[in-house]
């Protein structure tokens, strides 16, 4: 039986999405973001609960946790780079006009930075502020919280992996000549890594500091710090979908249509078939409930064993990744539409250094230690 669904904006003008299996979750509140195709671009919630989203048409949006649109920033083009918050409020992304932006949390300009190509990686924001992120034209950038470059590096190819920072300050990501890379917080080389493929996925960070990524070339890799391999598994996966951790350590990824459970030694657990592709990221609640989403505009619930809890039918087919809220309330870009799923359960986000996209609900990419 299928649960009702209540409709708190009258702006829709869709259908909301249905929930099925067991009567565990609802929707919330739905509202529009775009009269036309979809995004790539996932939420990211400020300490304050705003949630910001990018759009296809160029639009980066602030909604209010109960549904209202706050303002709308135009930048012309497609934003696909995820937003950061940071400490100040100040919310970051790139776009497809190749500029880096910062905006204040009323919607203005801040400063923009220019690259020489769309960016597709979603920013890190480093404890001193620095911020973080590749660029279509090889190089990966860190700039000061003005706005100034600090330094670049250059790659052999398109960076579109968004990075991730370990507890030391290291920066890791993945660039499409087929490298990995750990840079020291002043910009010089730690070390790199060769694979069989190019790195568009993200890479995630162990409270012991193991590094795990995907490559192009289907080989979910587990580095050590010093960029020791500790071990790889072949999943044959060539999506985008950035590997997560849950609280005892276990790695969750999305490979093709197949969304993979694997422990932190590197042995298969479970595969669990979604019908489509899987390019976003999937989210792991306290109580190991994991939430993730597919090409065929579904986000799914799963309990630790791999077995489905229930399931909300999205308006569009997404490669956007959930994020979970303190309250446990799920905000998902179902294409068009940024939808509030609510659970019986009201799990926050897991205790883990890497429960979801970006580590945490701000996005800022930096590993979470456990205090």
């Amino acid at each position: 039986m299928k649960l009702p669904l209540r409709i708190l904006l009258a702006t829709c003008l869709l259908a909301l999405p249905t929930v099925g299996l067991a009567q565990s979750a609802t929707n919330l509140w739905q509202v529009q973001l775009t009269t036309y195709y979809g995004c790539d671009s996932s939420p990211a919630l400020a300490p304050d609960g705003t949630i910001y989203q990018g759009t296809f048409d160029g639009k980066l949006l602030a909604v209010s946790p109960q549904g209202q649109i706050k303002w709308t920033f135009k930048t012309g083009i497609e934003i696909s780079s995820s937003p950061a918050v940071g400490a100040d409020g100040t919310i970051y992304f790139g776009c497809w006009n190749t500029n880096f932006y910062a905006l204040n949390p009323d919607g203005s300009l801040k400063w923009k930075f220019p690259t020489g190509g769309v960016i597709n990686s979603s920013p890190a924001i480093g404890a001193d502020g620095t911020v973080y992120f590749g660029s279509w034209d090889t190089n990966f950038y860190a700039l000061n919280p003005g706005g100034s470059l600090k330094w670049k590096f250059p790659t052999g190819g398109i960076i579109n992996s968004s990075p991730a920072i370990g507890a030391d300050g290291t920066i890791y990501f993945g660039s499409h000549d087929k490298k990995f890379y750990a840079l020291k917080p002043d910009g010089k080389p730690a070390w790199s890594f060769a694979t069989g493929g190019g790195i568009v996925s993200s890479p995630a960070i162990g409270a012991d500091g193991t590094i795990y990524f995907t490559s192009l070339d289907g080989i979910l890799y587990a580095l050590k710090p010093d960029g020791a391999e500790r071990w790889q598994l072949r999943t044959d996966g060539a999506a985008d979908s950035s590997p997560v951790l849950d609280e005892q350590g276990n790695i969750y990824v999305g490979a093709n249509q197949l969304i993979t459970a694997v422990s932190a030694d590197g042995k298969m657990l479970w595969q669990v078939g979604t019908g489509d592709w899987i390019d976003a990221t999937a989210a792991v609640a306290e109580d190991g409930e994991i939430y993730c989403s597919s090409a065929n505009r579904e986000l799914l619930a799963l309990k630790p064993d791999g077995k489905q809890i229930w399931n909300v039918t999205l308006d569009w087919v997404t490669a956007s990744s959930p994020v979970i809220g303190a309250d446990g309330t799920i905000y998902i870009c179902g294409g068009r539409f940024l939808d509030a799923i609510g659970c019986t359960s009201h799990s926050p986000p897991a205790k883990s250094s890497w429960p979801m996209w970006r580590a945490n609900p701000q996005h800022t990419g930096r590993v979470q230690i456990a205090k």
